[in-house]
């Protein structure tokens, strides 16, 4: 036991752990994070890897190798493991690289969103007041408009380019971070440590940045991964409609648009693309779902 007579100021006490130090403590009990984590960081590295691994050019056209079935059908070939599309093209390649494009727009699409909707829900959440009804009146308007359709109305206007459909999906999808941030920016604006700061005189940006962003942020990181997987399906329902991703470009949306009027003759041409969509989408997901459930007060393991 400690010396009585000790001052208390050097009595060794327990060190406060940040808000990542807990995560990281956390993530090697939680199996479904693990799981997320582990399909989603194989898809990022085939997608990084893609020109390494597509066996073909993806846009190379061969009318004289048309809707080659996968490998393993009766006219299948090993050339084409999981056949070609209605241009002969190797869909396998296709579908790597369309991974890229899927998770461009996804990651892309996300930051710009969140650079928005965290900016609007601190500044709303910090000041109060007359800001905080401006940023609701916006927020409220933002969620008065369904998003697919205005993102249909847009993406007709301004074109189906991959910079264009990134930019649309970033400014349409900031409602929920703007949310989150407002809602624990207010909880810790009254905390002892940003009034510390306030009364050395620190300034507003460095209030902002340095002692309140950083205990939002694996709240944030949460609705990032979950607008990630949104940004991406939003992605592939423009391009089934044809008001994304245009031709010659491998979205997986496209593919999937451009194979529904083969569906009932060749169901693959459909479901490749569509099952690697899923897959996607769900590990994502699994990742959003496991980093909600190890940054609650008490945590969860699963």
């Amino acid at each position: 036991m400690p010396d009585s007579t000790t001052p208390l100021a050097t009595r060794t006490s327990p060190r406060l752990r940040s808000p990542f130090a807990s995560l990281s403590a956390r993530l090697p009990r939680h199996r479904t994070l693990l799981l997320g984590i582990t399909i989603t960081g194989l898809l990022v590295l085939i997608a990084l890897l893609a020109p390494w691994l597509a066996p073909h050019d993806p846009y190379a056209q061969s009318t004289a190798n048309r809707m080659i079935p996968p490998v393993w059908h009766a006219a299948g070939s090993w050339e084409h493991m999981l056949g070609t599309d209605r241009l002969g093209r190797d869909y396998l390649s296709r579908l790597l690289y369309g991974a890229r494009i899927s998770l461009f727009i996804g990651l892309l699409a996300a930051f710009i969103s969140g650079l928005i909707g965290t900016t609007l829900g601190v500044l709303a959440g910090y000041f109060g007041g007359r800001v905080d009804a401006v940023v609701s009146y916006i927020l409220t308007t933002r969620l008065a408009l369904p998003v697919v359709l205005v993102a249909l109305a847009l993406a007709s206007l301004t074109g189906g380019s991959l910079i264009m459909v990134t930019l649309l999906l970033g400014l349409l999808l900031w409602d929920r971070f703007t949310v989150v941030a407002r809602s624990a920016t207010v909880q810790l604006r009254d905390a002892e440590y940003v009034q510390a700061a306030q009364a050395l005189g620190a300034s507003l940006p460095y209030i902002l940045l340095r002692e309140i962003l950083p205990n939002i942020a694996p709240a944030l990181i949460v609705v990032a991964t979950l607008e990630v997987a949104n940004a991406i399906l939003l992605e592939a329902t423009l391009s089934f409609l044809g008001m994304g991703i245009q031709p010659p470009l491998p979205s997986w949306g496209l593919m999937i648009a451009e194979g529904k009027a083969y569906m009932f003759f060749q169901p693959w041409v459909i479901a490749i693309p569509g099952a690697a969509l899923f897959m996607l989408v769900l590990a994502i997901n699994l990742l959003g779902d496991g980093l909600r459930d190890i940054s609650a007060p008490g945590g969860r393991d699963e």
